[in-house]
């Protein structure tokens, strides 16, 4: 018997059984989110996946466009959020807040990330419990409130002692009734060595075997037949090279402008006195790439009214990298951050529990559309978003 259809006779009877241990919870369905930043959508067609290969097979799911630019941090507020970086404020994984200054990925001061409210505020606000284990946004306080409980990332922490931290909590009473779980694997190992390589094969089997972790964690509880598990990934994974790099330095005076990140995308301001030098070097179409002003970024991506939002944008084509000479490329990997409706960056959605209808394929999922699907699922008003009712409601058992 082959190891998927293990894996999909043990969710079965899982679905099937019915718990004899007391439910001190009042039987309150249980909402877990999973992120697997990094994970491709086309990913789950490897054979290496059981149990997610599984999960979406009983279940709902599709590829999920991310939003612009497909890096982590914009993408991970915004699966919480329903909103898109330019609406939410986190536009970048490094950017310049004209009042706040500089944000990396390791800032947690509040003011950064206050433009939007999360989905575990939401849900604290209207009496719920909840426990979010590495989320990007979840170590900050927002208008005095925080989750239940949660933790400061740690990298070094495997996928499988994330899981065993989360089931920690769901112990607790009260019981959570959101639960978020992050893993980083696959992107790290995509950016090392590329997409198409067996090293992400093997990480992929590594944060599959997690998933089922959780979910015998979730069976041994009592807990697993009312549980909606909803996984994610935040964007894809392209191939780079060497041979496919356009360095900044050819086409602008190093001096000229302040990088704030470079590789798939670009975000940059000109030195004081050069705006005009800039603009006339980089604002055009360039053999494997096109930078905008803020003012010119095309709509469809939503980017560029929020004043966070670089005076430059630049994207390369997929594949392609713009760096400066003093960060050559040097040897083969993987990159995102590409145009948000390329294939390679398309990302992974699955959803799975009682109120889902088996069997559903969501053909024009959004990432935008993550956070008032788990607001149904909660059962609680979620603001108002970017995204649309109708793209996740054929998902649900009982639209």
């Amino acid at each position: 018997m082959s190891r998927i259809l293990i894996v999909c006779l043990t969710l079965l009877l899982a679905a099937c059984a019915t718990s004899t241990r007391p439910q001190p919870d009042g039987g309150r369905a249980l909402t877990v989110l999973i992120s697997i930043d990094g994970f491709r959508a086309d990913y789950l067609t490897r054979g290496v996946t059981p149990t997610l290969s599984a999960l979406a097979a009983q279940g709902a799911t599709g590829p999920m466009r991310p939003s612009y630019p497909s890096v982590t941090f914009p993408n991970h507020y915004t699966l919480v959020t329903g909103k898109h970086p330019d609406h939410h404020g986190i536009v970048g994984n490094s950017f310049i807040d004209p009042v706040l200054g500089r944000f990396t990925m390791a800032n947690k001061e509040p003011g950064f990330w206050d433009q939007a409210e999360p989905i575990w505020i939401t849900a604290e606000k209207a009496g719920l419990t909840t426990a979010t284990m590495f989320w990007p946004g979840s170590e900050t306080e927002q208008q005095g409130e925080r989750p239940t409980h949660w933790a400061p990332f740690d990298q070094a922490v495997t996928g499988d002692q994330r899981v065993v931290r989360l089931l920690g909590w769901l112990d607790e009473t009260p019981r959570p009734d959101l639960a978020t779980l992050y893993f980083d694997t696959i992107d790290t190992v995509g950016h090392t060595f590329g997409p198409d390589t067996p090293e992400v094969d093997r990480a992929l089997a590594e944060v599959d075997a997690s998933v089922a972790r959780l979910i015998a964690g979730l069976q041994a509880r009592g807990l697993w037949e009312r549980t909606h598990l909803i996984v994610v990934s935040d964007h894809g994974m392209a191939q780079t090279s060497p041979e496919r790099v356009t360095y900044l330095d050819d086409l602008v005076d190093p001096a000229a402008i302040q990088i704030l990140y470079a590789g798939s995308s670009v975000f940059a301001e000109p030195a004081p006195g050069r705006a005009e030098e800039v603009r006339r070097a980089l604002i055009r179409r360039h053999a494997h790439g096109e930078c905008w002003t803020r003012e010119t970024i095309p709509a469809r991506l939503v980017l560029g009214s929020n004043p966070r939002v670089p005076s430059i944008v630049c994207a390369a084509d997929v594949g392609w990298l713009f760096v400066p000479r003093s960060r050559p490329v040097t040897k083969i990997g993987g990159a995102h951050g590409y145009d948000n409706v390329a294939s390679e960056m398309q990302a992974l959605f699955i959803a799975h529990g009682p109120d889902i209808a088996p069997g559903v394929v969501l053909r024009d999922m959004d990432s935008v559309d993550v956070q008032p699907l788990l607001g149904r699922l909660l059962g609680i008003a979620v603001p108002a978003g970017d995204g649309r009712a109708q793209d996740t409601l054929p998902a649900m058992a009982t639209p």
